[in-house]
């Protein structure tokens, strides 16, 4: 029986480096040492003043269609997740589409914050389902340095630009998705925002940028970091009793890049080694949706993972969003 296959992955993170001692050398009250304890991130990527996030999302995208083997005219439909696109309308698909010469596929925009790859995984997955279509590229991209206050220390150390992708099909080889899971809590959605830009404080106005409206908040920082713990660890339970498997056979995880300790916390209350984590959030920091799918690529190009590996990417982000997938690797 077909089922859900990956048949490429790609990523692609901007040239320039952002260290924390640049961020020093800004002038920010921190230090490389309080960084490097609070967070994990040593580094970043920041994307030139003229790159979109589709112009990243297009080396993604052609590095794993070049894996996949398979030409854009082959894509049937294009997701791109996003909170930082090219345009409000159109879509960063739209622009990505063009940028590819893709001319058959459907395009549009998933926007669930940090948990976006995901969810565009399992919407990419009902597509396939119901044969609809034959490929789909999932795209993940985000210039997340667009939208900061670079002089709040709580939340421009954390943040960097990049891009990841996955191509889909159904099919009987290669990578099989087990299975995706998706939430959502907009109840308390309100601890992780970008409060400007849309209908609520339109016109943008010299005012709501004084009042800094259009840089990304963060509301209790402690309670987001307790709040996230337990659905990154609701996350991985899902997936693994939806599967019938213990947590214990899951050979790597490969989660949205958040936080250092937040995944040290999780593998000490799971009793996880914390060596089946695969970080990334050292060298390129949290690019929200971006992440987990950046890592994905970069796990599978280093030969970290192998064949009958299970992979398990949890994921939480602001909205609230959470979720996962399951993937056995083959």
């Amino acid at each position: 029986m077909e089922s859900i296959r990956i048949l490429g992955t790609g990523s692609y993170v901007p040239p320039r480096v952002l260290t924390n001692q640049d961020l020093v050398a800004m002038g920010l009250d921190t230090s490389d040492e309080w960084i490097t304890k609070r967070t994990g991130v040593r580094e970043r990527r920041v994307a030139a003043p003229d790159v979109t996030a589709s112009d990243l999302g297009y080396e993604a995208a052609v590095r794993a269609l070049d894996m996949a083997g398979l030409a854009p005219a082959d894509l049937d439909l294009i997701i791109m997740a996003t909170i930082t696109p090219d345009t409000c309308c159109p879509a960063s698909a739209n622009w990505l589409q063009a940028k590819l010469d893709a001319p058959r596929a459907v395009t549009f925009d998933v926007t669930a914050a940090c948990s976006g790859f995901i969810f565009g995984l399992n919407v990419a997955e009902q597509y396939l389902k119901n044969k609809t279509v034959r490929h789909v590229l999932v795209v993940a991209s985000e210039i997340m340095t667009r939208t900061l206050n670079w002089k709040d220390r709580t939340t421009c150390i954390l943040w960097g630009d990049g891009a990841g992708a996955a191509l889909l099909a159904l099919g009987n080889e290669g990578p099989e998705i087990l299975s995706t899971h998706i939430h959502t809590d907009g109840a308390n959605g309100q601890d992780l925002l970008l409060p400007g830009g849309g209908s609520k404080t339109t016109p943008i106005c010299h005012e709501s940028v004084d009042k800094g409206l259009h840089t990304l908040n963060m509301i209790e920082a402690s309670m987001s970091f307790r709040v996230a713990v337990r659905y990154f660890m609701d996350a991985i339970k899902e997936a693994a009793e939806h599967n019938r498997i213990a947590e214990k056979d899951i050979t790597w995880f490969i989660p949205h890049q958040a936080n250092i300790r937040m995944f040290q916390y999780i593998s000490q209350s799971m009793q996880i080694p914390f060596e089946k984590f695969y970080m990334t959030l050292h060298k390129y920091g949290n690019i929200s949706s971006a992440s987990c799918a950046i890592a994905l690529d970069e796990a599978v190009r280093d030969g970290s993972i192998r064949s009958q590996d299970l992979i398990c990417l949890p994921v939480f982000g602001g909205g609230l969003t959470w979720g996962s997938a399951l993937i056995r690797w083959q």
